[in-house]
């Protein structure tokens, strides 16, 4: 059935258990990436259920066993080929296809701040309208929510995606702190990709004047209840600003996400981010993924196995917390953390040997070995 029968210290097995020897490497749980856009030359955005495919096996091969594809701005249109081609997929695999357990959808675009769209494309962004939501709602595709926290009808978006049972996020956002309290009473429980298109002090004495206010960042921080994520790439964020985010919100609540466009694993060049006809232009220098002016970042171009090797060179938190915030984190914000997430009797046999330098050797869905090719 896939799932783990036992978990014991004994050398005797019952007969017929196939043996597999780690020979000194790690045993990990699959990791679950909760901000995903795309892999290998697809993005979700492009519709397609072959688009979804080529991404979901791309991140596959670097250690993501379960994930939420994440929608960029785009047409109402483009949003919903992607969720209904995500459908597709996700019925293939329950109905014994191979490939990674695609959880849900992130319905991440287009519901941003107009000055907080970043590398999004401006004409795909709008205020959320509930006859356009609900429809994106209706099927249960949909497990996480974003939309900031300052646009008009952000309330009763927060408390549709509370009534569908998501993780209801902030991003892309300029909100303040009293913004932030309003989402958070709506159902508001995590913000997208902490540091990055986010509003700060600064942004907010702009937008208010004085007294100068308290940030999504603050409210974050200062708020038990609140969890965030972090692009472990080694080009969005410093090595202290990770351990920063690791010691303030610990890895109870702190998630590793790729944020990762169609670039990964694809050679240095230009690509669309969003969907392959009118999504905004990325630059990538085999690195990370920049703006088509160069100026400012494109989203990350690597797996989950690079955000836990980053992570482990470069902060004090230990691998099994490193490995908790790319696996067990997520699934306990997503409620899925009673079938997924961690190595432990009943969940799913998803899981991964790691050599000791933590690169992907083996890869196992529901129990067996699965090569994503």
């Amino acid at each position: 059935d896939g799932l783990i029968a036992a978990i014991s210290k004994k050398k005797a097995l019952p007969r017929g258990v196939q043996v597999v020897d780690l020979g000194g490497a790690f045993l990990s749980p699959g990791y679950i990436d909760i901000h995903v856009h795309g892999g290998q030359g697809a993005d979700f955005m492009d519709g397609s259920l072959a688009a979804v495919h080529t991404a979901c096996m791309a991140h596959a091969r670097h250690g993501t066993t379960t994930l939420f594809p994440t929608t960029t701005t785009g047409s109402p249109e483009q949003i919903a080929a992607m969720l209904a081609a995500c459908v597709e997929f996700q019925s293939q695999i329950r109905s014994g296809g191979q490939g990674p357990n695609l959880a849900g959808v992130h319905l991440y675009g287009p519901y941003f701040a107009e000055d907080k769209v970043g590398c999004h494309s401006s004409s795909g962004r709008r205020d959320p309208r509930s006859d356009e939501y609900s429809s994106y709602f209706a099927n249960g595709i949909v497990r996480i929510a974003t939309c900031a926290a300052e646009l008009t009808g952000a309330k009763d978006f927060y408390r549709a995606a509370r009534r569908s049972s998501c993780l209801v996020t902030c991003g892309h956002s300029n909100a303040s702190w009293n913004e932030m309290q309003s989402a958070f009473n709506a159902g508001l429980r995590h913000v997208d990709h902490f540091w990055c298109a986010m509003s700060s002090v600064p942004s907010l004495r702009t937008r208010f004047g004085v007294p100068m206010q308290a940030s999504m960042a603050e409210f974050v921080l200062m708020n038990d209840a609140m969890s965030t994520e972090v692009i472990a790439d080694g080009c969005h964020l410093s090595a202290e600003l990770l351990e920063f985010a690791y010691r303030m919100k610990g890895a109870e609540r702190l998630c590793l996400v790729t944020d990762c466009n169609r670039a990964l694993d694809m050679p240095p060049g230009k690509y669309r981010f969003g969907n392959e006809s009118d999504g905004s232009w990325l630059l990538s220098d085999g690195q990370v993924g920049w703006s088509a002016d160069g100026k400012s970042l494109a989203s990350s171009i690597v797996g989950m196995d690079h955000m836990v090797r980053h992570m482990k060179r470069n902060t004090s938190a230990t691998l099994p917390e490193i490995v908790r915030m790319a696996s067990l984190t997520p699934a306990q914000r997503t409620g899925m953390a009673d079938h997924v997430g961690s190595i432990e009797v009943g969940k799913r046999a998803d899981l991964l040997i790691l050599s000791k330098q933590l690169k992907v050797k083996k890869v196992f869905v529901r129990g067996e070995p699965f090569d994503p090719g």
